[in-house]
């Protein structure tokens, strides 16, 4: 006996109808072109010039409003984001123009950074000088906290199967109270959060910013340590600190609320190491909770970003403290 047929997924069927609609054209086709770590999903168009790009955002899963949101508010302030061409926002699709090929991630290497760096921190320099809608999120207190409980919870807990001690517990809480506080010290601009060169399309009038949707008011230098010491490119520290200068110098011509340089780059670094031990924090979460396991990989990056870091202050040596007695024998025994 032959099996049945399997039953076409109704997600796919009404994404299908409803871009042939949008382009007035039956015979289209659709072909995955890329997901994220949410639930959000995109597709090229096939059978139709030019291709579009629709994405697909389960009403039930990822609401579309903050990404319209953010994308309107950011266009209306000169930054390059997706055209968007059509939408429904109540089923979750909109058609978007096809931006191309590779990510800057893709196409970025030593020859090229400079100009690519460069371009991003022009667009970047646009979106910290927009003026946010007052009931804009603010990332304080309450997110800061939050991103530090990641670390905890997903990475030390449930991945390296770590329970502190009172000793360590309290090195760790001692230095995350730093690291907030001088998150909170900082002038807030708009944030990205996610100002990477995955999320960044190299074209003509841009790049062009993607996943833009959890924008808020933040710290100046959580989006220019984001660009330079990325989730997944790594590039030596005395270029990164020539980039953060260049940064600097550029804001500060527009009229930035950064401080003078030493600060600057002071809060950088502390911006740095919050973000990696957060981002640890979600890449186990998205390996245990989530089954997306292709980001613990990079979890190495992160720990080598801390060690090229706390050294240089010793307001952060109880972590540099953890780590070396506790975190990284647990990397090890996790590793044999």
């Amino acid at each position: 006996m032959s099996e049945p047929a399997t039953s076409p997924d109704p997600r796919a069927v009404q994404r299908l109808a409803w871009t042939r609609t949008a382009l007035g054209d039956a015979t289209v086709q659709l072909e995955r072109a890329s997901t994220d770590a949410g639930f959000r999903s995109y597709w090229r168009t096939q059978g139709a010039a030019p291709s579009r790009i629709v994405m697909d955002s389960p009403p039930d899963k990822e609401n579309v409003r903050p990404w319209l949101r953010a994308r309107d508010l950011l266009e209306a302030g000169g930054v390059r984001v997706p055209h968007v061409l059509a939408r429904d926002v109540d089923a979750g699709f909109l058609l978007l123009e096809d931006l191309g090929g590779p990510s800057m991630a893709q196409v970025i290497d030593d020859a090229n950074a400079d100009a690519h760096i460069d371009g991003a921190i022009a667009q970047l320099l646009k979106l910290q000088s927009i003026a946010l809608p007052e009931d804009t999120i603010v990332f304080g207190e309450t997110l800061l906290q939050r991103d530090a409980g990641l670390f905890d919870e997903w990475y030390l807990r449930r991945h390296l199967g770590l329970e502190l001690d009172c000793g360590d517990a309290e090195r760790l809480q001692l230095v995350q109270r730093r690291l907030v506080d001088n998150a909170l010290a900082q002038a807030r601009v708009p944030t990205h959060r996610d100002y990477m060169p995955r999320n960044l399309m190299p074209v003509t009038d841009g790049p062009a910013v993607l996943d833009f949707q959890d924008m808020v008011a933040g710290p100046i230098a959580y989006d220019p340590v984001s660009l330079l010491r990325d989730a997944f490119l790594s590039w030596p520290e005395e270029r990164v600190a020539g980039w953060l200068r260049r940064y600097h110098a550029r804001a500060a011509d527009a009229g930035l609320p950064v401080p003078d340089i030493d600060t600057f780059l002071r809060d950088a670094d502390w911006l740095g190491v919050q973000r990696h031990l957060k981002i640890l924090g979600i890449f186990a979460r998205l390996h245990h909770r989530d089954g997306k396991s292709r980001y613990i990989a990079d979890s190495p990056r992160f720990i080598a970003y801390v060690d090229a870091i706390v050294p240089k202050y010793p307001e952060l040596a109880p972590l540099g403290e953890l780590l070396e007695r506790t975190i990284k024998p647990a990397i090890e025994r996790l590793r044999a």
